[in-house]
């Protein structure tokens, strides 16, 4: 596959710190699009979007970003409100690998950023010792509420949400074809892929494995430009 940039794969996080001047946040879905991102930091409402957005308290654009592969794999499963058909989640003990998009950004707006994931309001710091242990920490109950940390880039923690349970504990659902149009121009943007890469990669992933054939998902890619207005990550 070509990428615009070679994706880097988090290493072990050592030695890290309770409280790290900065942090990448791991997007892999809807986020991966830089546009929408920055409707999470400096407030808005996305282009076809429902929802306004308050932003973070720290409005500046991510310091950097790049394309990552983080260990583990993307599903999909409930229910989308926005997208219909499944949501996408990532499992980080599953085997394999997931692309994301990383942004360097700093705790502050992270923190703010989760909140608006979690539909709170933006203005408490996250405590991230907790996670940076473990690895895992479960915030909530609700479908984004649960922070990983699969490793570290250039010293700074790696960091994203997904939800509490694993893959194989709750059951698969088969995502629309607007929500995989929506997946396809993120790796597009963030990794470079071409739609027959996107479409190789997201008819193997479960949900849409068996629901979707790659030569759908691909007539389906090119059917109509994507909105990136959607809640789901």
């Amino acid at each position: 596959m070509t990428a615009l940039s070679i994706a880097r794969r988090p290493e072990p996080l050592t030695n890290h710190e309770s409280s790290p001047e900065l942090v990448w946040y791991a997007a892999y879905g809807s986020n991966m699009h830089l546009d929408r991102l920055m409707h999470y930091i400096a407030g808005g409402r996305p282009p076809g979007g429902a929802r306004v957005y308050p932003g973070c308290r720290d409005p500046r654009p991510p310091r950097a970003a790049f394309p990552v592969l983080l260990p583990g794999q993307l599903y999909f499963s409930l229910e989308s409100k926005v997208w219909t058909g499944g949501m996408g989640f990532y499992d980080q003990t599953d085997e394999g690998e997931m692309p994301a998009r990383a942004y360097l950004i700093t705790p502050e707006q992270f923190s703010d950023i989760a909140a608006q994931e979690m539909h709170d309001e933006p203005g408490r710091n996250l405590d991230l010792a907790p996670v940076l242990a473990s690895g895992e920490v479960r915030l909530g109950p609700g479908r984004y509420e649960t922070l990983v940390c699969p490793g570290q880039i250039d010293g700074y923690p790696v960091l994203t949400f997904t939800a509490p349970w694993r893959r194989m504990d709750v059951a698969v659902t088969r995502p629309s074809a607007a929500y995989l149009r929506n997946f396809a121009s993120g790796l597009s943007e963030a990794h470079g892929w071409s739609v027959k890469d996107s479409a190789e990669y997201l008819s193997a992933r479960p949900g849409s494995a068996g629901a979707w054939t790659m030569e759908a998902i691909m007539a389906a890619l090119s059917a109509e430009p994507v909105s990136i207005g959607g809640p789901d990550s």
